[in-house]
């Protein structure tokens, strides 16, 4: 599991997907919720403005991303 700390309380998915270095652009992150690929807390989740807190969960191809 990858630990990624923000410098927030609050931050939207396709941002975290970006600030974690999983997509190098923002298009792509919509891409990849739209099309259902990316799951928070263990939920499938196709809204990219989905507000991330501190302790969820982002998985991601093959890969789990810890909000601290």
């Amino acid at each position: 599991m990858n630990e990624i700390k923000i410098n927030t309380d609050v931050i939207k998915l396709d941002s975290f997907l970006k600030w974690c270095g999983a997509v190098s652009q923002g298009s792509e992150a919509k891409l990849f919720i739209k099309d259902g690929m990316v799951r928070v807390n263990g939920e499938v989740e196709t809204r990219r403005s989905k507000k991330l807190y501190k302790g969820f969960t982002v998985e991601f191809k093959k890969e789990t991303y810890k909000i601290i």
